[in-house]
């Protein structure tokens, strides 16, 4: 976010009363800059093992699915407990929106992990934001090394090499 004369403007999650919730007009639709403030205080929180920040972060019946698949976690308490499981350990992020409209968000992130275990994940996280800048539903799409791509035991590509075929 940019102040008045155009300087950057340093956002703190720790502050409630920080700009990210709402845009420049009052309304609730996000744009990149705060989606990526809201990334940023995640990752500090996550970082700092801050369990604290999640009401800060979420609305308090959030919903958190750490896969599209799984069930999702409801509320700041299932979330906090979760963000505890990391508790300890060392990792680097990145992240860039791919697509912001509304108060819709999908974010592509890495993270790499360093101690105590060595883990690389690229993740696609689709959030949708409440009127006050708090994320509502958070979805994890979750990638790493040699993760299977398919539902078959082998690669599906390159195809097979197919036998003569005969045209009717």
């Amino acid at each position: 976010m940019l102040d008045a004369g155009g300087s950057p403007v340093e956002r703190d999650y720790r502050d409630d009363t920080a700009d990210y919730r709402t845009n420049d007009e009052g309304g609730s639709a996000m744009d990149r800059e705060q989606v990526m403030s809201w990334v940023e205080g995640y990752e500090r929180a996550w970082r700092d093992g801050d369990a604290s920040a999640v009401p800060r972060l979420f609305t308090e019946e959030a919903s958190y699915a750490r896969s599209p698949y799984d069930q999702a976690l409801q509320g700041h308490a299932a979330i906090e407990d979760f963000w505890t499981v990391d508790a300890g350990s060392t990792f680097t992020m990145t992240a860039e929106p791919v697509a912001v409209e509304g108060r819709s968000a999908v974010v592509r992130v890495g993270v790499q992990y360093t101690a105590p275990e060595a883990q690389e994940y690229k993740d696609l996280w689709v959030l949708r934001f409440d009127e006050d800048g708090r994320v509502e539903d958070f979805e994890e799409w979750a990638y790493w090394p040699g993760k299977p791509y398919t539902a078959a035991s082998t690669p599906a590509w390159p195809p097979a090499a197919q036998g003569p075929t005969s045209e009717i």
